[in-house]
């Protein structure tokens, strides 16, 4: 099947400047993928805004020196310096001139200075049923399976030129054929208390990648909706285990009202019953760590935090000084709340350290400590936390976190599976 362009995309892709390169990059990625067609899109989140190299930096200035400007709302994800100034970042020169230079850039394309990975908690949040082309890997399942927006896992440089020229290819995921659930996967023979508990949902998350892989899937035996937070949780780290674009949660996620209709009247191919047992091996999973008596960190925010995860972190502290620094990434939407009535004050005078525009995983900020243990409520920090920072990892609940963090060694509480 050959891509077929319109007339007016003929046209811009014919020009010099740099909306042509975005309509060329576009176009050809289309046709490497088999796409018959583009479509036009409502919104863009953009990830190639991180720095990686003096490329990315050098790709962003070649776009804005040929004039083109994003044609639709694009929000930024997190990039390699904290612009807001609340933590130190590691980044020596001329890296950290090329990431400011590559932030500069991506502001004169016209994108908004969002700069988290959770732009849904933003007020970025595309209706159900629009074409998109988001970049993040959380942010890319979010917008798919919470809010029912449309969106293929768009990669660095790619999700640009899907910005600036207002289109993206007609495949996989954005359309109705790619969307339906292959796959059932049953969590009812775990316990109530464990699916009613924060530390479900990175657990079943990171098993749900590895089990499922790229396949779409139905979540099934859910009791009710487990909140925004929880699925953020989910989406995240199923899709650091897996490659994961889409789920969908009977019952609770807009496209599966209930289990025959995201199946499309249609058998599974397979299902997954996850026990006990299941659960509990991949909760041990999530940590690299043996054996820890004490620990030297605790990094939060991946995906960033929101507000009501703030308020719960306030309310577990209780007013404690940290034996050891809580690392709470999070945007500049939120931090800007939490500067209006002095909490960032309180937070920071208790020993937590607010990252904002960034994290503790793609940015050095955390000191370099050989034999480190680093404690997260994360399943996204600790599938890469370990590669990324040279930490070994503990999991454990918020609450879990707090406590070490207060004690300076590991704390749990077990909630069984």
């Amino acid at each position: 099947m050959s891509l077929i362009l319109s007339p007016e995309e003929q046209a811009i892709a014919s020009g010099k400047d740099g909306a042509a390169t975005a309509m060329r990059i576009v176009a050809d990625s289309a046709r490497l993928l088999g796409a018959p067609r583009l479509i036009p899109i409502a919104s863009a989140h953009i990830d190639g805004a991180l720095y990686h190299g003096d490329s990315g930096t050098l790709f962003a200035e070649r776009l804005v020196e040929g004039g083109a400007r994003v044609s639709v709302r694009s929000t930024l994800n997190v990039g390699a310096l904290d612009l807001m100034g609340c933590s130190r970042i590691r980044l020596k020169e001329p890296a950290r001139g090329m990431a400011r230079r590559m932030m500069e850039a991506y502001r004169k394309l016209g994108c908004e200075q969002s700069w988290t990975c959770a732009p849904y908690q933003a007020g970025h949040r595309p209706a159900l049923g629009s074409d998109v082309a988001w970049g993040e890997s959380n942010a890319v399942v979010f917008c798919n399976s919470v809010l029912g927006a449309r969106t293929n896992r768009y990669g660095d440089f790619l999700d640009i030129a899907c910005a600036i020229s207002g289109r993206a290819p007609d495949y996989g995921l954005h359309r109705t054929e790619g969307r339906r659930a292959r796959l059932v996967f049953d969590v009812s023979g775990l316990s109530a208390s464990f699916l009613g508990s924060e530390i479900a949902w990175p657990v079943l998350g990171s098993l749900y990648g590895r089990e499922v892989g790229n396949t779409i899937g139905v979540v099934t035996g859910v009791p009710g909706h487990p909140g925004e937070d929880a699925l953020k949780a989910f989406g995240a780290a199923a899709a650091s285990s897996g490659a994961v674009g889409l789920f969908h949660i009977a019952g609770v996620t807009p496209e599966a009202p209930d289990l025959l209709t995201i199946l499309d009247g249609a058998a599974p191919e397979t299902v997954v019953r996850v026990t006990p047992e299941m659960a509990a091996k991949a909760r041990a999973g999530l940590s690299t760590a043996t054996a820890a008596k004490t620990i030297d960190a605790v990094a939060i925010g991946s995906p960033h935090l929101s507000l009501d995860e703030f308020d719960l972190l306030e309310r577990l502290i209780a007013g404690r000084r940290l034996s050891v620094p809580i690392y709470a990434c999070t945007g500049r939407h939120v931090l800007s709340s939490l500067e209006k009535n002095g909490r960032r004050k309180t937070l920071e005078a208790s020993g937590v350290i607010i990252v904002a525009d960034t994290c503790v995983v793609v940015t050095p900020i955390m000191p370099e400590l050989a034999g480190g243990i680093l404690m997260t409520n994360s399943g996204k920090f600790a599938h890469y936390a370990p590669g990324n920072t040279g930490y070994a990892v503990l999991y454990g609940s918020l609450a879990d976190c707090v406590e070490s963090a207060v004690l300076g060694k590991p704390a749990f509480t077990d909630i069984a599976a």
